[in-house]
């Protein structure tokens, strides 16, 4: 497995259409695997995520079994003539990492993912996947997903709590976007028209314990919840101390 980090040169056109589309920007980023088909399924698969620190500090990260090419990415959307490409990007073998985690550790992390639930509207309908738009139960979501992710989000002393109930635990909750995107509808009987995908996106930024090393390690490389061809699902880790 390997993690990528490749800054974006927001100054170039070409960088400002991949980053407005997320169908446009995953296509992009599988175009740094050309020995991954688009159909293959099963196995480890490639995570991707953005992390938007300002207008001019924009990062891809991307999570893969594969170290990618990224001399095609490198042209559309980073410096031309670089010296050292490792200002630009820098990939790592992450399985030594992966390898290291162990029960009782404490990280700092940071995630992206499309937070919903499947509801049932009235009675005898078949449920419908809803998303969760409000931070309460965005972070609710992610809550319910740690036990069986191997990770415990970590508790506030009592004291340190802003809210009692529902201020508990180290986890930030920011860049909510319900802005989707466009596509062309694949249905012959549409007509090639355009449609609106709506996709609802939260980031998390947090500390975490690791409580199941294995779990975890399947989590970091599966991804976490849906739309993981969209940018979301990937968490990445770091030490506390490094932690913004």
């Amino acid at each position: 497995m390997y993690l990528t980090r490749f800054r974006f040169n927001t100054n170039r056109s070409e960088s400002r259409r991949l980053l407005s589309s997320p169908q446009v920007l995953h296509a992009a980023v599988m175009g740094c695997f050309p020995e991954i088909l688009p159909s293959e399924t099963g196995g480890p698969r490639v995570l991707w995520r953005l992390d938007r620190n300002s207008r001019a500090e924009v990062f891809l990260y991307v999570v893969s079994p594969t170290r990618p090419l990224m001399d095609d990415l490198m042209d559309q959307a980073g410096w031309r003539n670089v010296d050292d490409p490792d200002r630009v990007w820098r990939s790592h073998d992450y399985t030594g990492f992966l390898d290291r985690l162990a029960k009782g550790q404490t990280w700092a992390f940071r995630l992206t993912a499309n937070p919903v639930h499947s509801i049932r509207r009235k009675d005898g309908e078949p449920t419908k996947v809803t998303a969760h738009v409000t931070p309460r139960h965005q972070a609710g979501w992610l809550l319910q997903r740690q036990d069986a992710s191997g990770f415990a989000i970590v508790r506030k002393p009592s004291d340190q709590q802003l809210l009692p109930g529902e201020d508990e635990y180290e986890l930030t909750v920011h860049d909510r976007n319900a802005a989707g995107f466009d596509k062309t509808d694949p249905r012959p009987e549409r007509g090639g028209k355009r449609m609106r995908v709506p996709i609802v996106t939260a980031t998390f930024d947090g500390r975490l314990t690791v409580t199941d090393p294995d779990a975890l390690r399947r989590m970091l490389c599966a991804g976490l919840g849906r739309a993981k061809a969209y940018g979301c699902g990937l968490m990445t880790l770091a030490p506390v101390e490094a932690a913004r």
